[in-house]
């Protein structure tokens, strides 16, 4: 079984304020993203959505921490993802163990769009 992975955002399953055109182009990845899952499913490919919520990398720019301490103020879980927790659920939607999901998207956010 050969495995795709679209990479969208938190921000294309729910609105945010002064997002609107980056909010379209998430929302269009996971429409993609099922839509091709719907059209290769019986060729055994399987295609699936990993939708991060803010996750500490060098996007956040010079204001890096200031960024960070006010994106986990408004997270549930009072912090913010690591590029290494979003590379393992993409890792896990590659791997067998996943064998049997497709056309999903694995929110990976700390509870933010609960």
């Amino acid at each position: 079984m050969r495995n795709k992975f679209i990479v969208s955002s938190i921000v294309g399953l729910r609105g945010f304020a002064a997002s609107g055109a980056y909010a379209a182009s998430k929302y269009a990845l996971e429409g993609l993203s099922k839509s091709a899952a719907l059209d290769y499913a019986s060729q055994g490919i399987r295609i699936n959505t990993v939708a991060p919520g803010p996750t500490s990398t060098d996007i956040l720019g010079e204001e890096r921490e200031l960024a960070i301490r006010r994106l986990s103020e408004m997270s549930p879980s009072k912090r913010i993802g690591t590029p290494e927790e979003i590379a393992k659920g993409i890792a896990w939607l590659l791997s067998d163990e996943a064998a049997y999901v497709t056309g999903a998207t694995l929110v990976m956010d700390g509870g933010m769009s609960a």
